[in-house]
């Protein structure tokens, strides 16, 4: 059978999907695609360049274009956009999130920094704190997401534990938790409420117009 590149890269994305990053093997990949193992290095030299490969294509779900804020839209909510999208291409496959922390030659992420960055510099935002903000803002959404994705503690490592003596030492906590979600509120609106204190907060320090 003849490969290309994107097949690899399409069935590796599958792979992930079925057994999470840990069982994204090239073992396993060269079964999946009936060759065998050395076959692939024709393609990709080694595990972390075909991890990369991995990292733009789950990436250009979300962003298959690279888009500015358009004129009248202001840089804050742009980039608050900017990262709930990321988020949902982290959170669109398994370890989503350690896919990208571990691809750090990754094009793609490369071209969403240029143009986040290019884009507050573009409003007059000095280059240094265009970058720091983006940069912050990359670092919690792929933080934000690997919590997520490490999931709820299972019923094994929770039956020993004592929620009501939780709640009695730590009242202002829960309290918090309890009135944030009273309204229905979503972890999509938590995520987006957190990125709005950090994004505002920069904007408020460093005195910049939107």
């Amino acid at each position: 059978m003849a490969l290309d590149t994107q097949q690899i890269v399409t069935e590796a994305v599958a792979l992930l999907d079925a057994d999470g990053l840990d069982g994204l093997t090239l073992r396993k990949l060269a079964a999946r695609l009936g060759v065998q193992q050395p076959t692939l290095y024709w393609y990709l030299p080694n595990k972390a360049a075909l991890l990369t490969a991995i990292a733009d294509a789950v990436l250009a779900e979300q962003f298959p274009e690279l888009v500015p804020p358009e004129p009248e839209e202001g840089w804050p909510e742009w980039l608050v956009g900017l990262a709930m999208r990321l988020r949902r291409a982290l959170l669109a496959h398994p370890d989503g999130a350690r896919l990208i922390s571990t691809s750090q030659l990754s094009l793609r992420m490369a071209a969403l920094s240029e143009l986040a960055i290019s884009s507050l510099v573009a409003r007059d935002v000095p280059l240094r704190q265009a970058r720091l903000i983006v940069l912050t803002v990359e670092h919690f959404t792929v933080g934000h997401v690997l919590e997520e994705q490490t999931g709820r503690p299972t019923a094994d490592s929770a039956q020993d534990f004592d929620m009501e003596a939780f709640v009695t030492a730590y009242p202002t906590v829960v309290a918090g938790i309890t009135e944030y979600f009273q309204d229905d509120r979503t972890p999509d609106d938590l995520f987006r409420d957190c990125l709005m204190v950090i994004i505002q907060g920069a904007a408020n320090t460093a005195g910049l117009a939107s």
